[in-house]
């Protein structure tokens, strides 16, 4: 359920468009992965919302010329085998999410698989709310966005163990407190570099900080995770100390936001007012 496909035909999209149609709904909060041409949403009885941008996808493939009257000798010659000369050609289409649609019949708005429900921590859903990060459901990916300052994951029920999507968001945003309007995290290392290791190790440490905070316990292993970028900084003996250290600060800054924080903050506010102002009075 989670590759985009035609919602009309049903039909799945491959090579590049997969990622194209991945990324497109994940920037845009799309909830679901079915995709129809303007046409095609006419024709299966519904409508493009007026004022929709749609998204480009491309089909590819070769054909050969059958040496018709008027046509490019070149292309009509054959090969060495006799056989005609096979030409690439590139088409562009133009397809629009099913949430972009309206009217359309249920066959092309339900998932191939019904979902199931979904396994909530109430603490760890507040936590996410609270924290007012843009998140994103949908498509098949996992990432934190530092040039648009936003959360990308699948949806919940797209996990092995729904229990593991808490493990991956709280990852996701231990990498969002990094950015320059937040702890200001040095976020610019490429893959596999020493400076994206130190952010890998920061966000996953946060992440079991996190679990561990909330009671969360996933069924992947913080620590064969946290292993493979030490592998990448073994060279650097103090790397765990300064993200074990990077770490604390980001599950601190997202522990603030928990509703019990929220409260002990209040009560210390008002326990402060009410000293300044006995003091006052002496």
């Amino acid at each position: 359920p989670g590759l985009p496909r035609n919602a009309d035909t049903r039909r799945a999209y491959s090579g590049i468009n997969i990622l194209i149609l991945w990324a497109e709904a994940a920037r845009r909060g799309f909830p679901a992965q079915g995709w129809l041409t303007f046409r095609q949403a006419i024709g299966a009885g519904g409508t493009v919302r007026k004022g929709e941008k749609g998204t480009t996808i491309f089909y590819a493939a070769r054909f050969t010329p059958k040496g018709e009257a008027g046509m490019d000798e070149r292309n009509a010659s054959p090969d060495a085998d006799g056989e005609g000369r096979s030409v690439p050609f590139l088409k562009r289409f133009t397809v629009f999410n099913v949430a972009q649609c309206e009217g359309l019949p249920d066959r092309c708005t339900q998932p191939d698989i019904a979902m199931p429900p979904r396994m909530t921590v109430p603490r760890a859903e507040a936590l996410i709310a609270a924290t007012g990060a843009d998140v994103r459901i949908g498509g098949n990916e996992a990432y934190y966005s530092p040039a648009a300052d936003y959360v990308a994951l699948p949806p919940q029920q797209a996990f092995r163990h729904q229990i593991d999507y808490y493990r991956t968001a709280l990852h996701e945003l231990g990498h969002w407190t990094g950015h320059a309007s937040r702890l200001d995290r040095d976020q610019t290392g490429g893959f596999a570099s020493e400076a994206y290791a130190r952010e890998e190790l920061c966000a996953e440490l946060a992440s079991a900080f996190l679990c561990a905070a909330l009671g969360i316990k996933p069924t992947v292993r913080h620590a064969d995770y946290i292993g493979a970028w030490l592998a990448v900084m073994r060279a650097d003996t103090r790397a765990i100390f300064r993200a074990a250290s990077h770490a604390s600060k980001a599950a601190d800054y997202l522990t603030a936001f928990t509703p019990e924080a929220a409260a002990d903050d209040a009560a210390a506010r008002t326990s402060a007012r009410g000293g300044r102002a006995a003091g006052g009075g002496q």
